[in-house]
């Protein structure tokens, strides 16, 4: 059966992401009516913060009417809207989560520079300035420090403590807040933070995600000439069907010919620059994640598809450019954004057995801050709490990755096996035929945009197609749980001069055992996919040998994931995950956003699985003594 899934595109999750969390307050579990609370409790005033250059920010602080004591200053800065913007208004939350407002904290929200009643100009994940010789050198480090600076003066009875937070882009906005920050800043959290565009979101390994990056620009990268309170009106696509939509689209250069038509400014600037050069590098905040004195808590979900990346780099970089500093790492088994707008307790078909943002809110994210900016309570958390799919259970480590990680491979074999011990033959290989005019599509779901679930989808209607190879264990006599990083290692080939590679992990389920819920599922855990051409260096891509082997290494990103006796591990192998990805021409072009439908033709892809040519994927296998 064909799931009809009116899939929401990404720029309304983001612009909505508050709301979606604050209407998920406002249902009162615990007898409170949140919104009414607020205005009863809540004071509203409405302020043009000036930073160092004249520009000034709209920003709303929400304080609380009690005056017999001080509190700390919370803030969120952020593209997508600090509405309600009428100043008898109130939000039906405040802060991170329902438990906040009850807390009692000076809420605080700001529109970025360039964005709704914010004067100055917008700058997409705007590059960080490590050094800045004047009032005139700025950026989003200087202007949470000015913003955090006026605050602690200006606003009555702050305790002169301030915290930052925020979900995806304000996640980017928080964690460059971090960096060189106003003394009075004691603690943040980024949550899902864009880290580095060429990695996240729109970009992984050299694929464009398409559908989630059209869907995405065609609102948020539509011009604002003046300040408005009103968001941009996005084009009807007039389907829900995406696979037919984007297939119908054609090369990537008629999106901007059909539908965008000079309007959405980053459009054009991503499709200038298809390698990672320094336009590109200049929006990586990683390096620059250094002089960060906060207490850090860099939240995410195992099944985001959108930043994960972001999640776990940030909290290396913060890690590793900070010796001594309070870092923190909370991931949940959530999408992106999903523990503050759902309870986490399902995701699609996959049911993780509690309420596990719930769990987190009252275990982590309140204690965090209330720590940190109050002094109240003990420093409970530990360097990693994580919450182990398959096995649905919180687990607390003092080091991610885990101690206690055996690093094994798993090698593709003949007859769709996939087994630790290596290939003993001299030459093997599988093949399929690669065809950009029948891709192989992302989900099963009838979708405009990316979906949520595909990161938990079935995959079974994968392993049916012909140009997809399918690798699995034995049934397993034991539980075995992965945790840490996941690489493929592949040995490949194409009859073309350029090729995708995408690679799946999964988790199958029993199809045979009495009272097997979702028998014979196969449960994606992880995927990830790379242009062939980026295999050496993403500065400089090279074409394809045609038919010569090639090797090509990818990082899948960190899982803990417990594949239950009875269950098997499957990888498979393929060259079109569409539309989430664009596709690829299979004959190299110097730049696939220039590609002509003349260049798009069919290819063998080899994937080999012999002694001296060994595709493989290593991961870790968590011990029983782990902690």
């Amino acid at each position: 059966m064909i799931l009809l899934r009116y899939a929401r595109p990404l720029y309304l999750l983001l612009l909505a992401l508050l709301t979606a969390a604050l209407a998920t307050g406002a249902r009162a579990q615990d007898g409170i009516n949140l919104p009414a609370f607020i205005r009863e409790n809540y004071t509203r005033s409405d302020h043009d913060i000036p930073m160092r250059d004249g520009v000034r920010l709209y920003t709303v602080v929400y304080a609380p009417k009690d005056t017999a004591q001080q509190y700390p200053l919370l803030m969120r800065r952020t593209p997508y809207s600090v509405a309600p913007y009428e100043k008898d208004r109130f939000p039906t939350s405040l802060g991170p989560n329902r438990l906040f407002a009850k807390e009692g904290y000076v809420f605080v929200y700001q529109d970025v520079r360039g964005c709704y009643l914010s004067e100055g100009a917008f700058e997409d994940m705007r590059p960080h300035r490590d050094k800045k010789n004047g009032k005139q050198d700025i950026d989003e480090s200087s202007d949470t420090y000015d913003t955090l600076d006026w605050l602690v003066r200006n606003v009555p009875n702050n305790n002169g403590k301030a915290g930052l937070w925020g979900i995806s882009y304000p996640g980017f906005y928080t964690a460059a807040g971090m960096i060189d920050a106003h003394p009075a800043l004691k603690a943040a959290s980024p949550q899902a933070p864009i880290a580095d565009w060429f990695f996240d979101d729109w970009h992984h390994h050299g694929t464009l995600y398409l559908a989630h990056t059209f869907n995405f620009f065609n609102r948020f990268g539509q011009p604002r000439p003046e300040p408005t309170t009103r968001s941009a009106r996005p084009f009807d696509l007039g389907t829900p069907d995406g696979y037919q939509f984007f297939l119908d689209l054609g090369p990537l250069k008629n999106v901007n010919e059909r539908w965008f038509r000079d309007r959405v400014v980053f459009w054009n600037r991503l499709t200038e620059h298809p390698n990672y050069d320094d336009f590109w590098k200049a929006r990586n905040l990683l390096p620059h994640l250094k002089n960060v004195a906060p207490a850090v808590m860099t939240v995410g979900g195992w099944f985001d598809a959108e930043d994960l990346y972001g999640t776990f780099k940030t909290y290396q970089a913060v890690e590793k450019q900070n010796p001594g500093v309070f870092n923190v790492l909370v991931v949940g088994p959530w999408y992106h954004g999903g523990w503050s707008s759902s309870d986490g307790r399902r995701l699609g078909s996959v049911d993780f057995g509690s309420a596990t943002s719930q769990y987190y809110q009252k275990h982590a994210e309140l204690p965090f801050f209330n720590h940190f900016l109050k002094g109240k309570g003990e420093q409970k958390l530990p360097e990693a709490l994580v919450f182990e799919t398959g096995a649905n259970r919180w687990r607390r480590f003092d080091h991610w990755p885990p101690r206690h990680v055996a690093k094994k491979s798993l090698y593709l074999h003949g007859g769709g096996r996939l087994d630790y011990a290596a290939p003993g033959d001299k030459e093997a290989h599988d093949e399929y035929v690669s065809d950009p005019a029948r891709p192989v599509p992302y989900t099963e779901a009838v979708a405009i945009g990316m979906t949520r679930e595909h990161m938990v989808d079935d995959q079974r209607y994968a392993s049916r197609r012909p140009d997809v190879l399918a690798y699995q264990t034995t049934v397993l006599t034991q539980d075995v749980t992965l945790a840490g990083p996941i690489q493929a290692d592949l040995w490949v080939s194409t009859s073309g001069t350029d090729s995708d590679w995408v690679v799946k992990v999964i988790d199958v389920f029993p199809g045979d055992a009495p009272g097997v819920r979702m028998g014979g599922y196969q449960m994606l855990v992880r995927s990830e996919m790379i242009r062939g051409r980026f295999r050496n260096s993403y500065e400089k891509p090279e074409p394809f040998v045609a038919n010569q082997p090639a090797r090509v290494r990818l990082e899948l990103q960190d899982v803990l994931h417990t594949f239950r006796k009875g269950h098997r591990i499957m990888v498979q192998v393929c060259s079109t995950w569409f539309p989430l990805v664009d596709r690829n021409p299979q004959r190299y072009v110097e730049n696939v956003f220039r590609a002509e439908e003349g260049d798009f033709v069919r290819a063998t892809q080899r994937v080999y699985r012999s002694r001296g040519q060994p595709t493989r994927i290593e991961v870790g296998v968590l011990s029983a003594e782990a902690e």
